[in-house]
């Protein structure tokens, strides 16, 4: 398999993960240095608002919160598409620009909107066998979200 494929799949895997609420799975594709962050531009203050930023043992604790806490009875589905992959240090590492859509799906009568549009800059340890998330930024484009959702986009 080469490359290319293999990161596209990673970033691939990781929204279908988290699809299915599997966060072990999701975590299992973490580098031991993962850091997640969720970024908007706010044109009113003309600069980034950070969201979130967690490194992977507060992204596992905050997994391991998420039944506990009051849900919207909806299933999340994101639809990501890996737009451009560069390589850097050697072809050890790789960053990754893909956009996402996600849905919300009501689970009493099935009715779907578009909950957020985003864009993922990821970046890629490819050093060790298995291509493994260094890193997550989800630069929001949607930022009225209505209703939230703990699991991370």
């Amino acid at each position: 398999m080469n490359a290319d494929k293999e990161i596209s799949d990673l970033v691939y895997k990781s929204c279908f993960m988290l699809d299915e609420m599997d966060f072990s799975g999701y975590l299992s594709l973490c580098a031991p240095d993962y850091r997640y962050r969720v970024v908007a531009y706010s044109p009113e203050l003309r600069k980034d608002m950070v969201w979130q930023d967690v490194d992977k043992e507060a992204m596992q604790h905050h997994l391991e919160l998420v039944p506990k806490h009051v849900r919207e009875m909806v299933s999340v589905s994101r639809f990501p598409t890996v737009y451009l992959i560069e390589y850097e240090d050697g072809g050890r590492r790789a960053k990754v620009f893909s956009g996402m859509q996600l849905f919300k799906t009501k689970l009493d009568g099935g009715e779907t909107r578009l909950y957020a549009v985003c864009r993922l800059n990821d970046v890629v340890d490819l050093s060790n066998g298995a291509p493994r998330l260094l890193s997550r930024e989800v630069r929001m484009h949607t930022r009225q979200l209505g209703t939230g959702t703990q699991v991370p986009f």
